[in-house]
């Protein structure tokens, strides 16, 4: 089967790159213009070990526990293998090293400069050197002759030579390459081999093809080439059994012959097209190793297909063995850093099982010792030994062919081979935002409280603690003694928990800095083989999951609350507020998939479960990296391929992919780290990681914004990004009605300009609609709208000439009237329960002021007291819905706005006498923009339903009753008050002769449901001229009363009595005579208009109406009985 090519990685900084494996081939070192050699356990390690050389490295070579590299500053170094430690000079030039290599008994290395000299010197002894001269240009490589006898050398001169090393004298030379001052010109660095073991094939990269030389005779025994060749060919390697050749170019292509058939076996694209100047085959396993001209790092497996006889003999055994021997459970050196280190690389470990030839390392010795996982997971406890064991099985196999073709029959026949899906590997627990634990220098957690640091040398086991805000707690430095593996942080406590040792049992600690007391440290151990897994703070709570499959609550003083049992191995947690958040195994995933759930808990005083173990959905062959939730308390999570997922609270708790981090990504080995989500404004702050997953602890990594986007169709289109635009605004503020309904405070503004801004997308979208003839699509649409936009759609239709569009809306207007006033009746009803309920009492109970905020007992008299305090109890019986935004005055009754009484309500889709428009709201004035006058009614009701929910148990903040709630109703007053009191001046005007005849229809409204004016309201007539002269540019009713509302709390409490018995004395006064007549009158009235003469709060009066409206009533009488 072809060859596997894995994504390339990030590797050094951009520049020439080189590349050896190890002599057990369990690492990876390269090299490269950074002047770091890296060691790599994989492709996918994301921690490789990193020793600094010098300012550029241009080639590495290793042999024997001895890692030499060609160094800028004209030397070659010698450093230790895997330590790095420095083991001196091996020898210099005038000019810079191009090339080192290793003899086959790692005694010996060849080092080719750029003074066109090459010398070999001991690596035990660096003054046994012996120097060849010849080359007239500059050296590009060198290779060791199997036997130790020749080394052949190319040249910038365009000569390849071949020297007796014994007296460094030129056995053969041949012109081939094209000739050039220095290696930064050369069209190819020439990079040729011997064959391995007998060295009986010299192999030279010469242009599109490679030139083969019998050794000795020194003739061209043939030359290897293939059509898919496009560019001059770089680099040659053989593999280990000398049976195969590779070759790459410059443009990117890998070529792979049979040397012995001639045939092309492999031919490999670069994903960059980028020039491959590193090549090595790894020296037991079907696998090469290449790096290009950029800096990255690539593989390719299963090439060839050379190892098929020790691939079909592990398939069995394999199979034998439990799934989940391939973790070592007790590997120190990788415990809970399977995710970070992105240990499960599952496309190719899937692979990797169901094609038994996929990768070599995976092979079952005789003696049952489980498969060990260097190159598929993590490096193993001894990885050393097991390639020499492989090594060695290698050799049996080739020295007796014969046994080892007798032996494949009976492990066949020992198991049948298992073709179907196989189970995946369950992910390790893992704290978000922290990296892996095997690092000395390392992240425990990094969230939107501060940093939490760990570093583990021989100097020093500390941990740090940093907060973003010093004001929450200044930095903490902690000893960490009891090695400390997880950490998390809130602005309460720090929370940290240690593995059990076999002295010690696992323990949680926590550092509660926020209380009031001096002791702020508690620590608990747990009961013995039950180890702490994942740990997460909530607001005045600490949870810790363990081993045992347990999940233990604490109080943030220690005191130990509930325990109950988790369904399946935790992954991780997260805390915010009241809400715990959960993510376990639920099961065993297949085909590289992981199977988890998820469990929500709020832990308030009312304990709920919100998400009961549901499947949680992730990409195809990823798993977990990151779960949290917002800033605003909306739970979220990242999957390996970067994946955000939000839970859509208006769409039944389903998840929603809100931003894939990959499309922000310049390479496939770049990743983003994620550190916390905000929705408001909408901000994901990650990490970005350049060829890793994780970020280092030094340099202090900066903090990018991304932003996010909705997974739509065609959102290139105007159409596409509207849609995109409008849910992801519905999404994203989905958190407003969560905050509301739970009695969290919010910013009400916030909520007015996410309604606007939804309302104009829906009018942009439906103007597209109508213009491109869709008009089923526009009452589509129109349904989503709010009341005041509808009626601005059948506008818009109007002026397009759209009449059938018009009708349908008008209709569709209709139907939301209906169900609005179906709604206004509900309430109604419960009113009336509500007030049959409570104690009719007298006047004075009703005027006696209720616990409530300062604001309303200074701006009301004991009858607004009376209405303020049924309205958040009414609120109760009608819970605030927040999609309802209704006309400009009057807010939808959804909203928790409570009118006067049955009889003083107005309908607001009746059509009124003297207007020549359907009314929507109850005055008749309407805002020029219907966007803008949402505003004021979202306002309203937003602020009346946050005094409804007071008395809730809290998170944020408690809530308590705001002035702006009290300076929305005045507002409402005021502007009903004037223009309901305009209305009948104006029909008096209009009909002075018909007096007698409307005014009866008006007289019980404005006589019998008339109300005293307030202290503030007299206060507030009289200073309006001079409030008015201070601010100019007050235009808005509401800012006057604002502005007044603020100076009349200014005056002392004796002032605004005085008000307040003016307003009364002066009603009284004024209003005597019209009490006489009411008192004759009082028999004949029904208990239902003494309710809504008390309770009719909207429509004004006149001090003298009463009075005049009598007469009227009696005049008419009279007239009628005459």
């Amino acid at each position: 089967m072809p060859a596997t090519q894995k994504p390339m990685r990030y590797g050094h900084t951009e520049g020439h790159t080189d590349v050896c494996f190890d002599d057990s081939g369990s690492c990876i070192v390269t090299c490269g213009s950074d002047g770091d050699v890296r060691i790599w356990e994989d492709l996918d390690d994301d921690d490789p070990k990193s020793i600094n050389v010098g300012e550029k490295a241009y080639s590495c070579a290793l042999k024997n526990g001895k890692l030499v590299t060609a160094v800028s500053n004209n030397t070659v170094q010698v450093h230790t293998f895997p330590d790095g430690v420095p083991d001196g000079i091996l020898t210099r030039f005038t000019t810079n090293a191009n090339h080192v290599v290793f003899s086959p008994d790692g005694a010996n290395v060849a080092a080719g400069s750029s003074d066109f000299l090459i010398k070999i010197v001991e690596v035990m002894d660096n003054s046994q050197q012996k120097t060849f001269r010849g080359h007239d240009a500059p050296v590009l490589s060198l290779s060791f002759d199997p036997q130790n006898i020749f080394l052949a050398s190319a040249s910038c001169d365009g000569s390849v030579r071949v020297w007796h090393i014994s007296d460094q004298t030129c056995a053969m030379s041949w012109p081939l390459l094209q000739k050039c001052s220095d290696v930064v010109n050369a069209k190819s660095i020439c990079r040729l081999a011997w064959q391995p073991k007998n060295g009986k094939l010299l192999a030279v990269p010469v242009e599109k093809s490679v030139k083969l030389y019998r050794r000795e005779t020194w003739n061209n025994a043939f030359d290897l080439s293939d059509s898919f060749i496009s560019q001059t060919l770089n680099i040659v390697t053989w593999s280990s059994c000398g049976q195969y050749l590779a070759a790459g170019s410059i443009n990117g292509s890998i070529i792979v012959w049979n040397v012995e058939t001639k045939e092309c076996m492999e031919r490999v694209k670069h994903e960059k097209g980028y020039s491959i100047c590193g090549l090595a085959w790894h020296p037991t396993c079907s696998r090469i190793c290449y790096t290009d001209g950029e800096g990255n790092l690539g593989l390719l497996e299963n090439v060839c297909g050379s190892n098929e006889k020790m691939s079909n003999s592990k398939v069995p055994s394999r199979v034998e063995k439990d799934y989940n021997d391939l973790f070592d459970g007790d590997d120190a050196s990788n415990g809970g850093d399977f995710l970070h280190d992105n240990a499960l690389e599952i496309p190719a470990f899937s692979k990797g099982l169901m094609h038994d030839d996929e990768d070599d390392d995976g092979l079952m010795l005789a003696s049952g010792r489980p498969r060990q996982r260097s190159h598929i997971l993590e490096d193993d406890e001894n990885p050393v030994d097991v390639s020499m064991l492989k090594t060695d099985l290698l050799r049996e196999e080739e020295d007796d062919p014969a046994t080892n073709t007798h032996s494949l029959p009976l492990a066949k026949s020992q198991r049948p081979l298992y073709d179907g899906p196989m189970p995946t590997p369950r992910q390790k627990a893992f704290q978000s935002s922290s990296t892996p634990v095997h690092l000395t220098h390392r992240f425990m957690v990094w969230n939107s409280i501060g940093i939490i640091r760990c570093y583990n040398d021989e100097q020093d086991n500390a941990i740090d603690v940093e907060f973003h805000d010093t004001s929450i707690h200044h930095a903490t430095h902690l000893s960490n003694t009891l090695n400390y593996t997880v950490a998390t942080l809130s602005h309460e406590a720090i929370l940290l928990a240690c593995q059990s040792t076999d002295e010690l049992p696992s323990k949680l600690h926590c550092l509660h800095f926020s209380s009031w007391d001096s002791s702020k440290e508690w620590l608990v151990d747990m009961p013995q083989d039950e180890d702490i897994e994942a740990i997460c703070l909530g607001q005045g709570w600490a949870a810790a999951a363990t081993s045992a499959l347990l999940l233990r609550l604490f109080s943030i003083g220690g005191v130990q609350k509930e325990v109950f049992c988790l369904p399946g191995p935790v992954v991780s947690m997260a805390g915010h507020g009241e809400q715990l958040l959960i993510v376990y195994h639920r099961g065993t995933g297949f085909d590289g998939d992981q199977c988890l759930g998820v469990q929500l808990l709020e832990l308030g005083q009312k304990k709920k479960q919100i998400l009961h173990g549901d499947p949680l959905p992730l990409t195809r062959k990823s798993y977990l990296t990151w779960v949290g939730f917002s800033a605003e308390g909306t739970p979220c999570y990242v999957d390996s391929e970067g994946c955000v997922r939000m839970l859509n609270r208006g769409l039944g708790n389903t998840w929603t992919p809100i931003c894939n981090t990959r499309e922000h990504c310049k390479g496939k080995s770049d990743h983003y780290w994620v550190v916390g989500i905000h929705e408001n404004p909408q901000q994901l702050r990650c990490i970005p990681c350049k060829g890793s997953r994780f970020p280092p602890t030094l340099p202090r990594p900066a903090v990018a914004i991304l932003s996010f986007k909705l997974p739509y169709c065609q959102i290139a289109t105007e159409k596409g990004q509207m849609e995109e635009q409008f849910w992801r605004s519905v999404i994203f503020h989905n958190y407003l009605d969560y905050l509301a309904k739970n009695g969290y405070e919010y910013e009400e503004s916030t909520k007015n300009q996410a309604i606007k801004e939804q309302q104009e997308l829906l009018m942009k979208m439906l103007a597209l609609s109508c213009k491109l003839e869709r008009e089923f699509r526009c009452v589509e649409l129109a349904d989503l709208m709010t009341q005041n936009a509808v009626n601005l759609a059948i506008k818009y239709a109007s002026r397009s000439r759209k009449l059938i569009l018009a009708q349908k809306l008008s209709e569709l207007a209709a139907e939301k009237a209906a169900e609005l006033a179906a709604t206004q009746t509900e309430e109604e009803e419960e009113e009336e329960d509500f007030r049959k309920k409570l104690n009719a009492g007298t006047a004075a109970e009703w005027s006696q002021p209720r616990p409530r905020g300062q604001a309303e007992e200074d701006a009301e008299d004991g009858q607004e007291a009376d209405d303020s305090e049924d309205r958040p109890a009414l609120h109760k019986h009608g819970q605030n819905s927040s999609q309802s935004t209704n006309s400009s005055d009057m807010p939808a009754v959804k909203s928790g706005a409570v009118t006067s009484s049955s009889q003083g309500r107005v309908n607001p889709f009746k059509v009124l006498v003297n207007s020549k428009e359907p009314a929507v709201s109850v005055n008749s004035a309407r805002s020029a923009n219907i966007l803008d006058s949402m505003n004021k009614s979202s306002r309203k009701s937003t602020s009346l339903n946050r005094a409804a929910n007071t008395e809730k148990s809290t998170v944020i903040k408690p809530l308590i009753p705001k002035p702006k709630s009290k300076q929305a109703s005045a507002t409402s007053y005021f502007q009903k008050r004037t223009s309901q009191t305009d209305k009948t001046e104006q029909v008096k005007e209009e009909n002075p002769e018909n007096t007698s005849s409307e005014t009866p229809a008006l007289c019980p409204q404005n006589s019998d449901n008339q109300r005293p004016k307030t202290g503030f309201q007299m206060w507030l007539e009289e200073n309006r001229s001079s409030i008015l002269s201070e601010n100019p540019d007050f235009s808005d009713e509401a800012d006057i009363i604002k502005e007044g509302m603020i100076r009349f709390r200014v005056l002392s409490p004796e002032e605004r009595k005085a008000w307040t018995n003016k307003a009364k004395g002066e009603t009284a006064s004024d209003g005597a005579e019209a009490k006489k007549r009411k008192h004759v009158d009082e028999s004949v009235e029904t208990e239902e208009q003494k309710e809504a003469a008390k309770e009719n709060l909207r429509l004004p009066k006149k001090t003298k109406a009463s009075g005049l409206s009598t007469n009227q009533k009696l005049a008419a009488f009279a007239f009628n009985q005459e």
